[in-house]
């Protein structure tokens, strides 16, 4: 089935966003040149450009032009980081394990977290200097991030290669402490209701979920530090 010309627009520019050849903040090409690219009207491009906006990709600006969106927090002071860059800046080894991979049908109990459709479940811990940091429980929507099933994720993390290959435009986080549960425990190689950070975060791109994890921290090994000021116009 042949798509109609904006929605092959629309489809061409958001693989490029989430491909990362178009990264947040770049400017797209302006609506003569995508006119003159595709030989169609303005209407045309106005309407996938319109889609797009719509679905939180990019951002319109007046006289401005068009840019890829940045991502926007519910939380006002955490961003979505990743796990193995903060442990390499901090001078230790990093190594993510992979220990349970599975695709799940669609369920009620999941699409309350990523939304409808298939499901990618995976459950791994991180390690600094060998040691174990957290254990990280991850869902992932297979009909937002269909290219997921497909990888291995042997050469980076899910996290990581969420951040480098999907583009997020809300995310929300929700920090807890809880004790150890006998599970965790044993993977984090210590005594049960030993005292950890919980984190559960879940990531939007537009309207689609895109990924819930939640993540177990060592509390005497992890902190989180924000620095912030007066809230600026966005």
């Amino acid at each position: 089935m042949t798509l109609p010309l904006h929605e092959r627009i629309r489809s061409e520019i958001e693989a490029q966003i989430l491909s990362g050849a178009l990264a947040p903040g770049a400017r797209l090409p302006t609506e003569h040149a995508l006119m003159q690219s595709y030989d169609c009207a303005r209407m045309t491009v106005n309407k996938a450009l319109s889609a797009l906006a719509a679905s939180g990709l990019i951002d319109r600006r007046k006289k401005a032009g068009s840019f890829v969106a940045r991502p926007r927090v519910h939380s006002m002071v955490l961003d979505v980081p990743d796990l193995g860059l903060q442990i390499r800046e901090r001078g230790q080894s990093y190594r993510y394990q992979l220990r349970r991979r599975a695709v799940r049908a669609p369920s009620r109990d999941y699409e309350r977290d990523v939304g409808p459709g298939r499901v990618l479940e995976l459950q791994g811990t991180h390690f600094a200097d060998e040691m174990p940091l957290a254990v990280e429980h991850r869902l992932i929507s297979l009909r937002a991030v269909p290219a997921a099933e497909a990888e291995s994720f042997a050469a980076e993390p899910p996290g990581t290669w969420l951040l480098h290959h999907v583009p997020w435009t809300e995310a929300e986080t929700r920090i807890s402490a809880v004790g150890a549960d006998s599970a965790t425990a044993h993977l984090l190689g210590v005594e049960i209701a030993t005292p950890c950070l919980l984190i559960d975060r879940r990531t939007w791109r537009g309207d689609d979920r895109v990924t819930a994890v939640r993540q177990y921290f060592l509390g005497s090994a992890y902190d989180l530090v924000a620095r912030f000021g007066p809230t600026s116009a966005r």
